[in-house]
């Protein structure tokens, strides 16, 4: 049977991933644009590095919770 409180923790851990991609493809005409002989600002670094995390984080914690979920239902993980 499955746990009402595991899909709507996958709902939102899901939700989370999503939105910390949005939130970094962002700064895709910015990281386009940069100029390959340039030097980038470090408040746009900071930014990068703020919201990758973010969406590393996010990322990580949906993917432990599809393998939780997975190794309950005794099916191999990737």
């Amino acid at each position: 049977m499955t746990d009402p409180n595991e899909i709507t923790a996958l709902k939102a851990s899901f939700r989370g991933a999503l939105n910390s991609a949005e939130n970094l493809a962002t700064l895709t005409a910015r990281i386009e644009a940069l100029d390959p002989h340039g030097d980038i600002a470090a408040a746009d670094l900071e930014e990068l590095s703020r919201l990758t995390a973010a969406h590393a984080i996010a990322s990580a914690a949906l993917r432990g919770l599809v393998n939780t979920m997975l190794t309950r239902r005794g099916v191999g993980t990737a």
